[in-house]
């Protein structure tokens, strides 16, 4: 049944802090705020974007670091400052068109909780809080931030056939 549910994936939606990164956020003495991301990650969330998913950033944060580097992965509909994550997810399904069916969700704490709910798939990095792990249909064997994304988009694309060494190759 999960293998049905990812085939019918059309979206991504992701949380930031503890999916794309591990969570941790670094001070500089300036008050900067700066975080790491997974550079695997990153080839699968361009390659997805190549292969006409659409992805989406629903985020607390509000890191112009974290909006240029996914504006430079082509993710152009990125939320940040959200604090009613379910309100942006259900005008962004509305204005995109989709059912909530259509979307794998990946969050790894209570704010993504609700969105969780309504997804077709809800996923989580291994290191996800016990609450999002119990509503999860998916739990990847990575950390938030260590290749979680990856894994779940390199499934999806795999089973709908559109993971392959020739785009690999030309993207690189």
């Amino acid at each position: 049944m999960l293998f049905d549910k990812l085939k019918r994936v059309k979206a991504f939606i992701l949380d930031v802090d503890g999916v794309l990164t591990n969570g941790e956020v670094l001070v500089t003495e300036q008050g900067e705020q700066l975080r790491s991301f997974n550079i695997r990650d990153g080839y699968a969330l361009q390659l997805a974007v190549k292969k006409g998913f659409s992805i989406a950033v629903i985020t607390g944060g509000r890191s112009e670091g974290v909006r240029l580097r996914l504006e430079g992965l082509g993710i152009i509909d990125t939320f940040m400052g959200i604090q009613d994550k379910i309100t942006c997810f259900n005008k962004w399904l509305n204005e995109q068109q989709f059912q909530a069916g259509d979307v794998l969700y990946m969050g790894d704490d209570i704010p993504d909780l609700t969105i969780m709910r309504e997804v077709g798939i809800a996923a989580c990095p291994n290191d996800a809080v016990e609450e999002i792990k119990a509503v999860s249909h998916y739990i990847s064997s990575k950390d938030g931030g260590k290749g979680a994304v990856r894994d779940v988009i390199e499934k999806v694309l795999k089973l709908q056939n559109k993971w392959d060494d020739d785009v690999a190759v030309k993207s690189i």
